[in-house]
């Protein structure tokens, strides 16, 4: 029984039917639960959506906890007690508190300051339980984080050598450092606020140069996620047909 309930809750298998609905169900639930977080004022819709939701999510959260053991390498003793404390487990707890009204009253500063609204914002990872192509995104990820680190590396490099260049070409537009790679950053992402620039010929020669390089430090790590991500889907095409 633990066995099925495990496989059900679990993004689906092998075209497992009820684990489908499940997903299905589950990312409609999240969906709804979002919704408040569009708009300032409460209404009882959201209200009562948000509690249904609430009610959801702890129900599959106690479901998980229960079944925690199953395909684990773990004791299950120790699967039981450790996973409340692995990521996804608190990611699930932080979204399903907001929803208690017990909370909301406990912490009024930080209801003040909607900090405990903003948690609900964690829901967002709770797609990726649901979701095969987030799992698989999750996966090529995993795969390939030595090339997404070597890039990740030579991005802050090149941001901060940036940086340092346009600090010293031009130390009355930049006061400090941090301004400047504020702008390298800005450069390297081609986003181009505006908002802080060189005025020099010397100092606008380095951030043409700066953005022109940005581009192909950007397109990097695009490229090795849409691979790895094109291979887990050949991969499993191949195992489908089998």
């Amino acid at each position: 029984m633990r066995k099925r309930i495990y496989e059900i809750i679990n993004a689906s298998k092998n075209h497992d039917k009820y684990s489908s609905i499940y997903d299905a169900f589950m990312i409609i639930v999240l969906i709804i639960s979002l919704l408040p977080l569009n708009f300032k004022e409460e209404n009882n819709f959201f209200l009562i959506s948000d509690k249904i939701a609430a009610v959801v999510f702890i129900i599959d959260y106690l479901l998980r906890w229960i079944t925690a053991d199953i395909e684990s390498d773990k004791k299950p003793v120790s699967a039981f007690l450790l996973y409340p404390f692995t990521f996804m487990a608190i990611i699930d707890l932080l979204s399903i508190l907001p929803s208690l009204s017990i909370i909301n009253r406990g912490f009024k500063m930080l209801r003040v300051l909607r900090l405990i609204r903003a948690l609900r914002v964690l829901r967002v990872f709770k797609f990726v339980r649901y979701s095969k192509n987030l799992q698989i995104l999750i996966s090529v990820i995993k795969n390939s984080k030595r090339a997404l680190f070597t890039v990740g590396i030579l991005a802050i490099g090149y941001v901060y050598i940036s940086a340092l260049v346009i600090f010293n070409v031009e130390p009355d537009t930049f006061e400090s450092i941090y301004d400047a790679i504020y702008w390298a950053m800005v450069s390297l992402t081609t986003v181009g606020y505006g908002d802080i620039y060189p005025v020099s010929w010397i100092g606008r020669a380095i951030a043409m140069t700066s953005s022109f390089l940005g581009i192909a430090v950007v397109a990097l790590p695009a490229g090795i996620i849409t691979a790895g991500y094109m291979s887990e889907i050949s991969k499993g095409n191949e195992q489908s047909n089998k």
